[in-house]
């Protein structure tokens, strides 16, 4: 009876590890992700201006996208920085982006959206 204990328990640590070990790496890829996106976002954010006008320009114009579209460039390049340097803060929780698209390449000619972080 003391084997059949001793096999049980033997069996079920290895269970236990082995699960440990996979959500181990999960997590480590979700953290390794998120500074990624933290630090090309916080690199990165100054390029939202030209690209928003250049959305801005094709939707409505030229003397449009001088005006507003270079004030939301400015306002999405701040908010992008911004939210690339929180993820570098708190890469070890492992987040969504705040930004959509999550890099400025992703999808260049899409505007920029801001969206609530959500555990991965």
């Amino acid at each position: 009876m003391k084997k059949i204990i001793y096999l049980f328990f033997i069996i079920l640590m290895v269970f236990i590890t082995s699960s440990g070990t996979a959500v181990a790496e999960q997590y480590a890829d979700k953290v390794v992700d998120k500074l990624g996106n933290g630090l090309a976002n916080a690199v990165t954010g100054v390029v939202e201006v030209p690209k928003t006008m250049n959305i801005v320009a094709h939707r409505d114009g030229v003397i449009h996208a001088m005006t507003i579209g270079l004030l939301t460039g400015l306002a999405n390049a701040v908010g992008r920085s911004l939210s690339g340097a929180f993820d570098i803060a708190t890469f070890l929780i492992p987040t969504t982006p705040f930004v959509k698209p999550a890099f400025i390449w992703d999808d260049f000619g899409r505007e920029t959206t801001f969206v609530e972080g959500h555990m991965r």
